[in-house]
């Protein structure tokens, strides 16, 4: 599946302007030399004030190369387009944190500098975690940390069920415990099959678990994981509910400690602690831990008129990827660390975390394999097959056929 990418760039741009309509410039000094030393960071963390932990160590970082951060928060549905639009009007920031598949549609835009241009190192970087930042072999820039999905369990509604947790290991076993659950008079598995990237990010471990690839919506492997889901909605086994369950809603289902598994991320492992629900990774249809979707956001450097910028941009980003930085800033954002060094000193502090650590060891960036900015239009295809399934409106091979067929027209 191709596309041209000189429309799809422009389509990507003129969205920018169309979302955000305009942009004020940033402000800055009247003194050139001051100018130059004041460098700008957006991120879109705007629970965040300057007097946060987080604002702290940006400052810190950039005291120590030797310049000063003017920062900016977003609210994350904002922040994409006001990037898109900046980098048009050629007034990008110093540095953009910026969710990890926006990266791919900033850098194939010709707005984001590669590690090789601005001398970011990211040696140390996980390569599963890494690859959501890369495209055409190029890096555009590293992340801050990851998030992922897993199982969330209930122990008390298994053990009533008569489940051992122990055995349940790949597809067949996990439906057997879910049919034990439901037969013992409490409800199975909960997640979110919503209609947008929240449903997609859901799916998408049973997806990749089955072996199927998302250039290939209609593959067999394909067809095996949404069956699996839409038998779990029409035996019981998982509510008409997950239609329309955003993650948010399906936690919430879950909280009422009715059900017996609910799929979510890493940040309700505070929540799941409290009560007393515990973690797997999702398996896959034969067997080990599935491929889940990797979250959080990448550290870029846009490209700028003057390039001798980068070489302390790159420093504020080497300093908050810094081991130290990364376990205190990736434990506040319930965060795993995207380094082999932090993840241990994580795992030192916290050993719970090893589930978290597995699962995102095994994890995969949704825009890999280059997919880059195909992967919104792939995305938008599955979600659709995914609900009319779920809701009866087509058969499971006949919605992923459809999708198949649209994803490619919308990739021509």
């Amino acid at each position: 599946m191709n596309i041209s990418t000189r429309a799809r760039l422009a389509g990507v741009l003129a969205l920018g302007v169309v979302a955000t309509g305009s942009l004020s410039a940033c402000s800055t000094p009247s003194d050139g030399e001051s100018a130059n030393s004041e460098y700008t960071f957006w991120d879109p963390y705007p629970q965040y004030d300057e007097t946060s932990e987080w604002a702290k160590v940006i400052d810190a970082c950039a005291e120590e190369a030797g310049v000063t951060i003017s920062r900016t928060a977003f609210d994350t549905s904002d922040l994409t387009s006001k990037a898109l639009l900046a980098g048009q009007q050629g007034n990008s920031p110093d540095i953009l944190l910026i969710d990890n598949p926006v990266i791919s549609t900033l850098a194939e835009a010709g707005l984001l500098t590669t590690a090789e241009e601005n001398g970011l190192d990211v040696s140390e970087i996980e390569e599963n975690l890494i690859s959501a930042g890369q495209t055409d072999g190029d890096t555009f820039g590293v992340p801050i940390g990851a998030n992922t999905l897993a199982l969330y369990y209930n122990p008390e509604v298994l053990e009533a069920a008569g489940v051992d947790i122990a055995e349940v290991t790949d597809w067949e076993s996990l439906t057997a415990a879910l049919e034990k659950v439901v037969a013992a008079g409490k409800s199975g598995i909960t997640f979110s099959g919503i209609g947008t990237e929240e449903g997609s990010f859901q799916f998408l471990p049973w997806y990749w678990g089955s072996g199927a690839e998302l250039t290939d919506l209609a593959s067999e492997e394909a067809l095996s994981a949404l069956t699996l889901w839409t038998d779990w909605v029409n035996k019981g086994l998982a509510p008409n509910s997950v239609i329309g369950n955003t993650q948010t809603t399906s936690w919430e289902e879950f909280l009422t400690g009715e059900f017996a598994f609910a799929e979510n991320g890493t940040w309700q492992k505070a929540s799941a602690a409290e009560q007393g629900f515990e973690v797997i990774p999702i398996p896959a249809a034969d067997g080990g831990a599935a491929p889940a979707p990797t979250g959080g956001e990448f550290l870029s450097i846009p490209v700028q008129s003057d390039d001798a910028r980068y070489e302390a941009s790159a420093q504020i980003i080497s300093c908050l990827t810094s081991t130290d930085n990364l376990v205190e800033t990736d434990n506040s954002l319930n965060y795993i660390a995207p380094t082999a060094a932090a993840q241990q000193e994580q795992l030192d502090a916290d050993p719970t975390l090893a589930p978290w650590v597995d699962a995102v060891g095994s994890a995969q960036g949704r825009t890999g394999d280059d997919l880059g900015t195909d992967y919104p239009i792939i995305s938008e295809q599955l979600w659709t097959a995914v609900q009319n399934a779920l809701t009866g409106a087509q058969s499971p091979a006949d919605a992923l056929a459809d999708a198949q067929t649209q994803a490619e027209e919308g990739l021509e």
